[in-house]
């Protein structure tokens, strides 16, 4: 996929940069040949120098006049047949000119050359999205507020234009290419070290696994991070190696198991999504009472999983027969429309305590809610939202509860990006249990506030400077360090590190007195001073010594004295 821009131009333009010579050098000649009669009287010829620039001006109809003496006839009327050449000449010409800066082609081979000499430039780390939508644009948005680069390859160019119109904080380089051809991916910097991810969320399982294979053969230690919701294309990706694949379906009903058995951490994981850390009326769930399915698709398959673990008695309404034979227990499926009210009572919408409308069709999962509220005024009800452009539609409708698949996948594929500790401290803790849930949540809200914040570092010379150098020398500094405040290393920060991963060691609420070593990654739960604090504590040799030792560096103390070292 090289850039051909200049070849383009050179082609396009060598016929009418022919012509333009040819009528020049007949006109040139002319006017060489013609005698024609100076101030005194004499015969005399132009030199080739007056001639060009005589022609030069007379062709672009600038006229300075008769150079150097005034003309006599034959000179004249060779100027009138020159005129006239010399016109078409630089009407082909222009003509061409307008014709090749509008030639679509070329038009895409400079902004080709464009997207190449800014990749080139690119020296921070950067994130390849293939395909440019609602998603990705807000995922974008949020890695550029964090300073997180991103590179766009979609196929449709209007798309693209879109995108140039965005005002985000950092440029985003858009490529129009389709992700079919291996070279689209090279052109976009997948061989560069500091490109950090691929990421594809398609909803379409077959491009998102052509994408994860391309760029793992293309880079085999890019990460890849793909949208997978049927289990024979994740089971795919996971082989060739995709690092993440995530399915929203699976996500949902992981998050209705926990609302029905663990909903403190329910609470935690919603809070890392960033949510506050509170357990809204919407989030609980009835415990008692038949739920009622309606859709046995991709959702409606991974929540039959998640209510079947959870001990809740379901059925399901299923508009299509296919689907409906596949399912693992046939006697739990109904035949039929999910909004029809024969339907909705054959399923006991009476005696049911929650309705979950869970199809790909926003408009009829609306009209199954309304159709089931009629029947049942006081039923819980879910509503699956596949698209942000229906939000006031679905918020009108007054549902308890709304799973917005496009806001699920952008929170989870930001945390992956963004925030990798976060997203696997959420993977550690699902099967963790209540009880567990609760003293976590009992701790942030006693040693923090109501809603902490959350900061991941990494103990290396780039994060950690002052903390880096005392442990190359050989130190034992235990974690319990970085809670000292730097005002008063005997009081606290309100902060608690809730994991830190250590090669292959990964360790959930560690104790604060283990030792810190080179190389650690930590996810800190805390307030923005006691951030503040330990940025200063990991970067500044003076605020890490006074933390440790209870008094301040000599150097410090002199320099604070006015004595030079």
């Amino acid at each position: 996929m090289g850039n051909n821009s200049l070849f383009l131009i050179i082609k396009r333009m060598r016929t009418p940069m022919f012509v333009l010579v040819i009528t020049f050098a007949v006109s040139i000649l002319g006017m060489v040949l013609i005698p024609g009669v100076d101030d005194q009287g004499k015969p005399y010829h132009l030199s080739f120098f007056d001639a060009f620039y005589f022609v030069s001006y007379m062709a672009t109809t600038i006229g300075f006049g008769e150079s150097p003496y005034a003309f006599n006839y034959p000179q004249k009327l060779w100027v009138g047949f020159c005129i006239y050449l010399t016109v078409i000449g630089w009407f082909y010409a222009i003509g061409s000119i307008v014709s090749l800066v509008q030639d679509k082609v070329l038009a895409a081979q400079i902004a080709l050359a464009n997207f190449q000499r800014k990749i080139r430039k690119m020296e921070e780390p950067f994130i390849i999205f293939v395909g440019y939508n609602t998603m990705t644009r807000r995922i974008i948005d949020r890695l550029a507020h964090d300073g997180i680069r991103s590179v766009v390859i979609e196929k449709d160019e209007e798309k693209v234009k879109v995108l140039s119109l965005e005002d985000y904080v950092v440029e985003v380089p858009a490529l129009v290419g389709d992700v079919k051809d291996p070279n689209v991916f090279k052109v976009a910097g997948i061989h560069k070290p500091n490109c950090r991810a691929v990421v594809s969320l398609f909803n379409d399982d077959a491009m998102n696994l052509h994408v994860a294979l391309s760029a793992k053969l293309m880079n085999k230690h890019v990460m890849v991070v793909v949208e997978a919701t049927h289990d024979e294309y994740g089971q795919n990706l996971s082989t060739i190696g995709a690092d993440v694949v995530e399915n929203p379906f699976k996500i949902v009903a992981k998050r209705v198991y926990l609302s029905l058995t663990s909903p403190s951490l329910l609470m935690i994981e919603q809070w890392l999504y960033g949510d506050p850390l509170v357990l809204r009326k919407k989030d609980r769930l009835p415990r008692e009472g038949k739920y009622i399915v309606c859709g046995y698709g991709r959702m409606g398959t991974a929540l039959e999983v998640g209510l079947k673990r959870a001990g809740i008695d379901y059925i399901f309404i299923e508009a299509s027969p296919e689907k409906a034979a596949k399912a693992r227990s046939g006697e739990k499926v109904i035949v039929g429309d999910a909004d029809d009210k024969k339907i909705l009572l054959k399923a006991d919408i009476q005696e049911a305590s929650c309705i979950i409308a869970a199809t790909k069709d926003d408009l009829l999962n609306l009209s199954i809610i309304m159709a089931a509220k009629r029947i049942n005024p006081d039923i819980y009800t879910i509503a699956r939202e596949n698209h942000m452009s229906d939000a006031v539609v679905f918020k009108a409708a007054k549902i308890d509860r709304v799973i917005m698949i496009e806001s699920l996948m952008i929170n989870k594929t930001y945390n992956v990006l963004a925030r990798p500790l976060a997203d696997r401290f959420i993977r550690l803790i699902t099967y963790r249990g209540e009880a567990w849930g609760e003293r976590v949540v009992k701790l942030l809200k006693e040693h923090i506030n109501n809603n902490p914040d959350t900061m991941e570092t990494v103990i290396d010379e780039k994060h950690a400077y002052a903390l880096s150098l005392r442990l190359k020398e050989g130190e034992e500094i235990p974690y319990n360090v970085l809670y000292r405040r730097r005002d008063d290393w005997r009081l606290e920060n309100r902060m608690l590190i809730l994991y830190i991963r250590r090669g292959e060691e990964e360790m959930v609420l560690p104790d604060p007195s283990i030792p810190i070593r080179l190389g650690d990654e930590i996810l800190i739960a805390g307030t923005k001073e006691a951030f503040e604090d330990v940025g200063y504590i990991l970067e500044n040799i003076y605020e890490l010594h006074y933390v440790m030792q209870g008094r301040e560096h000599e150097l410090s103390l002199a320099k604070k004295l006015g004595f030079e070292a």
